[in-house]
């Protein structure tokens, strides 16, 4: 899970930022005489909103080895380490995409795949992980990680981000103009009661496009199940996998990654949650033999 909520929480952080700023600049507020230009808004919603979706695209692996502390693999110190490595580059070499950096981190079990590019990714895997699966259930989720690479999930989901960030910035706009219109009287629209309901309304309506961006990654879970299992030539392995998983405690990862490790969801509600219930994933791969 790791991936996409560090994506989500970085982009959220960067649109915020820079509409911030942009807005103190006077750059995105409504136009002299307090008209509101709607192509000049459009605009500047796609600016913002697709700046930060991008900049969490590209911060996204540093940004994972540096939360959790993951270890990149160069030379194999163990046996273990070089299986690691000779499995994910089979895996890769099956899903048509470069060989990821792999790296191990100390956690419960659980593990991620991220990156802005298919040829330099990482997959990384956790020690509880390697500790409470056997060798097959391993291979069935490095394979689920390596087809998140090779569906090419984050860029997809970039695209995603970017396009809600920009119905975040324009509409909470909009609503700062009338409610400053309306209900402040304010004619110039210059004053703080536009910036704060711009702000306001960003935040609400980013937890709300979260909706969307929760959707795109159940199902993005359910082609990476099924990619793992069309990697090692049965659903098996997968399906043992996520009944392992589903009867051990999950690792838990920061926050803004959770998204993006083999297991989890919950969040606030089912429309939250960034990973179906196990028992779904498992009845999915049942069913696609």
């Amino acid at each position: 899970m790791k991936r996409i909520i560090l994506f989500i929480a970085t982009n959220l952080a960067v649109m915020l930022v820079l509409s911030i700023v942009l807005s103190l600049l006077g750059i995105g507020r409504p136009g002299a005489g307090g008209q509101l230009e709607m192509g000049g808004l459009l605009a500047f919603s796609l600016v913002v909103g697709f700046t930060g979706s991008i900049i969490s695209l590209l911060l996204s692996k540093p940004m994972a080895k540096w939360t959790t502390g993951a270890r990149v693999i160069d030379a194999p110190q163990n046996s273990t380490e070089q299986w690691l490595l000779s499995t994910v580059q089979g895996l890769a070499g099956r899903a048509g995409i470069g060989m990821p950096e792999v790296a191990v981190y100390d956690g419960e079990p659980n593990a991620f795949a991220t990156g802005a590019f298919k040829n330099s990714a990482l997959v990384a895997v956790s020690t509880g992980l390697l500790q409470s699966m056997n060798r097959e259930e391993v291979e069935a989720v490095l394979g689920h990680e390596v087809a998140h690479i090779a569906n090419g999930d984050m860029v997809t989901l970039t695209l995603i981000q970017g396009v809600v960030n920009t119905f975040v910035v324009f509409f909470a706009r909009i609503v700062g103009f009338f409610v400053d219109k309306v209900l402040l009287k304010n004619e110039e629209r210059r004053g703080p009661g536009y910036m704060i309901t711009v702000f306001v309304c960003e935040i609400v309506f980013g937890l709300l496009a979260s909706i969307i961006v929760a959707w795109f990654s159940r199902q993005r879970e359910f082609r990476a199940d099924a990619g793992s299992a069309k990697l090692l030539g049965s659903t098996r392995p997968m399906q043992n996998a996520l009944a392992r998983l589903s009867g051990v405690e999950p690792g838990g990862l920061p926050q803004n990654m959770a998204a993006s490790g083999i297991s989890g969801g919950g969040g606030w509600s089912a429309l939250f949650s960034t990973h179906p219930p196990f028992e779904e994933r498992i009845a999915a791969l049942q069913a696609l033999r």
